[in-house]
């Protein structure tokens, strides 16, 4: 029987139960507030952050995980009779990590061979790839048939969130002047997707209740085509009532994740969010 094993970055937001059953590796990326730094998940746990953000005058920021860290993962998988390594990072176009990811496969081609996969999206998008791909890689698939299980959704994952303020992603540079133009006004709340790897403004909201129901109309606009589907949050005390309304349009289980220090940087405390794979 083969073995695959399944890496990813820290960015997936994936919730630890289901990281732990699907046996998924996570590289962590790094966090910084001023000059302290931080091991995403490792020194930092994503409650730990959602309390600093709030205490601290700094808003934090993110760095990709040195080449090293994969390739010690890479080996571990070597070491433990893996007969290969599918690797599905964020977006390229948001991080440097996917390079990371590169440089350690060319390093360790003589042990273990390695895919790198670029899930162009983020969060809860990218986890929902990684979870795909590592449940088909527990029933015994080839490395060629776990790299397809995680290409094929990259482009029927969707993003899409709703901010409650506009100035982690201004203030480190994730969006363009469109995006600080939505947050001009105070009661703005503004919309965003990742549409082809990046982040895009995707509408705006004059408050948080009309925001949440406009994730709750593209939900339901595409129901019907729904297979898997994850709500995100940053520490959002109203997720509870947002799952159950999510729940209510969809025919599969709707799972919920933190958004965690590497997304939360750039969304800010408050985002809340679906990602969801549609059929076609």
């Amino acid at each position: 029987m083969t073995s695959v094993h399944i890496v990813t970055d820290s960015s997936c937001d994936l919730p630890d139960d289901l990281v732990a059953a699907l046996n998924i590796k996570i590289v962590p990326l790094k966090i910084r507030f001023g000059d302290t730094e931080f091991v995403d998940r490792v020194e930092l746990t994503t409650d730990q952050f959602w309390e600093k953000c709030q205490t601290s005058d700094e808003l934090p920021s993110t760095a990709a995980p040195a080449p090293g860290a994969f390739v010690e993962e890479f080996q571990r998988a070597a070491r433990e009779g893996a007969t290969g390594v599918v690797v599905i990072t964020l977006s390229g176009e948001l991080s440097a990590t996917i390079e990371a990811a590169q440089q350690a496969a060319e390093l360790v081609k003589d042990e273990i061979e390695v895919r790198v996969i670029d899930s162009r999206t983020v969060t809860l998008g990218l986890g929902s790839i990684v979870v795909g791909a590592a449940s088909k890689a527990q029933s015994g698939a080839s490395i060629e048939e776990v790299s397809a299980t995680a290409t094929d959704p990259v482009d029927r994952t969707k993003v899409y969130a709703a901010l409650d303020t506009l100035e982690n992603l201004r203030k480190n540079g994730r969006i363009g002047a469109a995006g600080s133009l939505l947050g001009s006004m105070l009661s703005i709340k503004p919309i965003i997707e990742v549409r082809e790897g990046v982040v895009e403004p995707a509408g705006k909201q004059r408050t948080r209740s009309k925001a949440l129901s406009y994730l709750i109309g593209l939900v339901k606009a595409n129901a019907d085509q729904i297979e898997q589907i994850f709500v995100c949050h940053a520490a959002c005390e109203d997720v509870e009532s947002f799952v159950d309304q999510v729940q209510a349009l969809v025919n599969v289980e709707v799972l919920v994740g933190q958004i965690g220090p590497v997304v939360g940087a750039h969304a800010g405390i408050g985002t809340i969010g679906v990602a969801f794979q549609t059929t076609s």
